[in-house]
């Protein structure tokens, strides 16, 4: 069974703007993937404390307004610091089951001062080791408002079983260099992390599985005018322009010919598990091989900085 992999897709919705009620049901999930003998799970993407979706409802782009200021506090203060341990319990329980996790987290950064935050999707392995944190390259839009641009520091594959695997968030998913940069490293399992809807996955999931011949899972979250929370700040500014869906899912995977192993899930919140064949990544290799034998490095070649950035270095 070496050549198998059996995958949890955690479609769930963020209690947004609530880091801790978000955390546990993202323990919730580990734990039951791992009862049904799961050895990876994925989360979407931002999932904990949750997609910024009021910027684009609240007139984010606006200069120095009480509530634009107010709703991003909240979100900084309920953002995930690595350093203090506050995905220990993940790494924990990853362990205890068995399971590797890749989880979209917004990350409030130690060594970029602590107050700026980054959408994040972290690679715990099955020992609970967080082997990769990948800062999301460009927040794509109205996510600039509020979200810092990352590193190539995450940039990073990880072996699971057979498989290569690595990750992309969201639209990055749509820039051939990154892509490139991990097909380099033997991806052979490419994960990409959205914050919900098949608009999203329904194309780019298949693309890139028939571009790099490799599983491609993509694994989105769900949210709808009913899930925000009633303490929220400024809920009622929120929900003056809120559509009733905002996210529906669309969770799904892709084979190494890009045709569809799940196709996008909708409206359905839990786990969507699938088991997958690493054979299938040879077979789809013998005409296609992006970086192997269909390629000319003496013509064109990619250089990758994966250098972790800040803006101050200490000389002690």
């Amino acid at each position: 069974m070496e050549s198998t992999l059996k995958i949890a897709m955690a479609q769930i919705s963020p209690v947004l703007l609530n880091k801790i009620e978000t955390l546990k049901k993202v323990e919730h999930s580990i734990i039951e993937a791992g009862k049904n003998g799961c050895e990876l799970i994925v989360f979407g993407e931002a999932l904990v404390p949750g997609y910024p979706f009021w910027v684009a409802l609240t007139g984010g782009a606006e200069w120095d307004t009480k509530v634009n200021k107010e709703l991003h506090a909240e979100y900084v203060k309920n953002s995930i610091q690595i350093e203090a341990g506050e995905l220990d319990a993940i790494c924990k329980l990853a362990k205890a089951h068995n399971i590797a996790v890749y989880i979209g987290i917004m990350e409030r950064a130690k060594n970029r001062g602590g107050h700026s935050i980054y959408a994040s999707l972290v690679y715990i392995n099955a020992l609970g080791e967080i082997k990769s944190v990948h800062r999301k390259l460009q927040p794509t839009y109205d996510e600039r408002l509020t979200w810092s641009p990352g590193d190539g520091n995450g940039l990073q594959v990880h072996s699971l079983k057979q498989f290569t695997v690595g990750g992309l968030n969201c639209w990055e998913n749509w820039m051939p260099l990154p892509r490139t940069a991990l097909y380099g490293l033997g991806e052979n399992l490419h994960i990409a992390v959205w914050p919900g809807s098949d608009h999203n996955t329904k194309d780019i999931t298949r693309f890139i599985a028939r571009e790099s011949r490799s599983f491609v899972v993509s694994v989105s979250s769900l949210m709808t005018k009913e899930m925000f929370p009633e303490d929220m700040v400024h809920l009622d500014k929120v929900l003056e322009k809120c559509p009733d869906i905002l996210a529906n899912g669309g969770s799904c995977i892709a084979g190494p010919d890009g045709e569809w192993i799940v196709e996008p899930v909708l409206h359905k919140e839990g786990l969507i598990i699938q088991e997958i064949d690493f054979n299938r990544v040879y077979e789809e290799r013998q005409n296609f091989d992006p970086v192997g034998h269909y390629s000319r490095p003496d013509i064109t070649k990619l250089t990758v900085n994966r250098e972790r950035q800040s803006t101050v270095e200490y000389k002690d």
